[in-house]
């Protein structure tokens, strides 16, 4: 199975960008700590970081196909991106929206996610440790609809 991580704008900062709100860690070594948990549970994952709203959203689209999942840090863009929402919805696969800080905890205009409502569920507020949570989350996710999968295919044979 494999897992796109997709990062939004100022996450290539982290480290330098307000250690106070989110931490000392840098995105690189978020990234190692999932590539060793993908490698523990036999997922292949693939890391994407922009700044920029249109490469989120193209990123998205090219998950279709190519991904059984993502999990995805908008960012900034939580709070604003219609478009990111949009592409979210549209590829129709188990999507994991992660914020390192407690979004809920913030000032009034991040305490809105517009990407959330179309996404399979958010871990916000426990820091990078958030990903490992995302990580489990979709190895459960993507289990279950394995085991979906296999029982339809198991009853359509039976019925044959």
């Amino acid at each position: 199975m494999k897992i796109v991580v997709i990062q939004g704008p100022n996450l290539n900062m982290l480290g330098h960008r307000e250690p106070n709100v989110y931490g000392p860690m840098k995105l690189e070594e978020i990234h190692t700590q999932m590539e060793a948990v993908a490698k523990q549970n036999n997922m292949e994952i693939e890391f994407f970081q922009s700044n920029l709203e249109g490469e989120i959203v193209d990123r998205i689209q090219e998950c279709l196909g190519d991904a059984d999942g993502i999990i995805i840090n908008p960012a900034a863009y939580t709070h604003t991106s219609i478009a990111i929402r949009d592409a979210i919805s549209a590829v129709a696969m188990p999507v994991i929206e992660v914020h390192i800080s407690n979004i809920y905890r913030r000032e009034e205009f991040r305490q809105k996610s517009l990407t959330a409502a179309v996404c399979t569920g958010q871990i916000s507020g426990f820091g990078p440790f958030g990903y490992h949570l995302a990580m489990i989350s979709m190895s459960q996710i993507l289990g279950e609809i394995a085991a979906v999968r296999a029982a339809q295919e198991a009853q359509a044979k039976a019925q044959n």
